[in-house]
């Protein structure tokens, strides 16, 4: 064989697939990652971040579409015709003293990576009631949920120090809304996460503990079918504020 001919796939070898590097879901799971697909994203994360981002979707997508090349399995001008189509978005998301960055591909409801970028200047800790203002911002459309009212609710406990849910208060507010939309099947007719946060919490404070994450992450957990946190929702909101109110007061 010569150095320029392509190698010859084994017949028994299956190429790395969006669904073994990502979680995502519907046709692009099954489909092999290529090389295009990988450039794209490559310069997604160059227009938003100045470089690739080590061990960042870019990173991974070029590996398994360098496997998949070398293995004869797909070509170097290969674009996967979903991620082709619905193409990869780099988007941002400004909240107090940082940036939140989403990463998705395919169109697919879930974002496959998510980042938090610190401003160059902090105006002090993030505080719960922060944190909750920025979800509404970065879970997108995402109509209120069992699981989003419990992050909530151990969210409001965590920031006013009692375990007394107010009435007309954001916890009292997101569960009325969990139960409508348990009850409609229009998600146009669904109540989604809205701003307004810190005006519906009768006390607030900075994320500081492990102990506010823990228990926010667990009360979303435990509310999930799926036992998985939503991506850009309460508790990773929580847990990113927390981490960088660690860079406010290390």
């Amino acid at each position: 064989m010569s150095q320029g001919q392509p190698r010859r796939p084994q017949a028994d070898q299956e190429p790395v697939k969006y669904g073994d590097i990502f979680n995502v879901s519907g046709e692009l799971a099954g489909r092999p990652v290529a090389p295009e697909d990988a450039a794209t994203m490559q310069t997604a994360e160059n227009t938003v971040f100045g470089l690739t981002q080590k061990g960042g979707p870019a990173a991974v997508m070029q590996s398994a579409a360098d496997q998949n090349e070398k293995a004869g399995l797909v070509g170097h001008h290969d674009v996967t015709d979903i991620a082709g189509e619905e193409g990869v978005t780099v988007t941002e998301t400004d909240v107090p003293g940082a940036r939140i960055i989403t990463e998705s591909v395919g169109g697919q409801p879930r974002p496959v990576a998510q980042t938090v970028a610190v401003s160059a200047v902090q105006q002090g800790a993030i505080t719960i009631g922060e944190a909750l203002e920025a979800t509404a911002q970065t879970a997108g459309d995402k109509p209120v949920d069992q699981s989003d009212a419990a992050a909530i609710q151990a969210a409001e406990v965590r920031a006013t120090g009692t375990n007394v849910v107010t009435s007309g208060g954001l916890a009292a507010s997101a569960q009325s809304a969990a139960a409508h939309n348990e009850t409609v099947n229009r998600e146009e007719e669904k109540i989604q996460l809205k701003e307004g946060a810190t005006a519906k919490l009768p006390a607030d404070k900075a994320v500081m503990t492990r102990q506010d994450v823990e228990g926010v992450v667990s009360a979303e957990l435990r509310n999930n079918p799926n036992v998985a946190t939503h991506p850009g929702g309460v508790a990773a909101s929580i847990a990113a504020a927390a981490r960088l109110n660690e860079n406010v007061n290390p």
